[in-house]
């Protein structure tokens, strides 16, 4: 399953995402991953989620962040969920196109797995593409 949170600068994903980490680490039993364009969130995070500053392995695209993320996964099959909090800066592309496509590959990969990965993404709802909002 793949979930996209997507809102204006300073709306909130942030919060809402780790509000979703939180009840996460109480319900889920396997392993949880978050992945952050720079270390932010380590005094915030319940020691169930493990931080991942994305600035310290050179990610510096979607191909790059899919690879990221299915290589964390074949070295751990016990992730259950992936958060990955500001896509765009964790992979350097602003390109909803790219978004949408990073995001279908995703699905394409955790559909079996029944892994669950869920993004934010800055920017107006109203402007996704609909393969975005299918996400959404």
């Amino acid at each position: 399953m793949v979930r996209l949170i997507m809102s204006g600068s300073g709306e909130g994903k942030t919060k809402q995402l780790l509000e979703l980490m939180n009840a996460a680490a109480d319900t889920e039993t396997g392993c949880m991953v978050c992945i952050e364009p720079t270390r932010n969130m380590s005094f915030i995070l319940r020691h169930q989620t493990r931080l991942v500053d994305a600035s310290e392995f050179g990610i510096d695209s979607f191909e790059c962040l899919r690879g990221f993320i299915c290589g964390m996964y074949a070295g751990n099959y016990d992730i259950s969920h992936v958060f990955v909090d500001n896509l765009c800066k964790v992979a350097h592309d602003t390109d909803e196109r790219n978004v949408g496509a990073f995001l279908n590959r995703m699905e394409k990969f955790c559909a079996p797995l029944n892994l669950k990965i869920t993004v934010t993404v800055s920017g107006d709802p109203g402007s996704a593409t609909d393969t975005m909002r299918k996400y959404m």
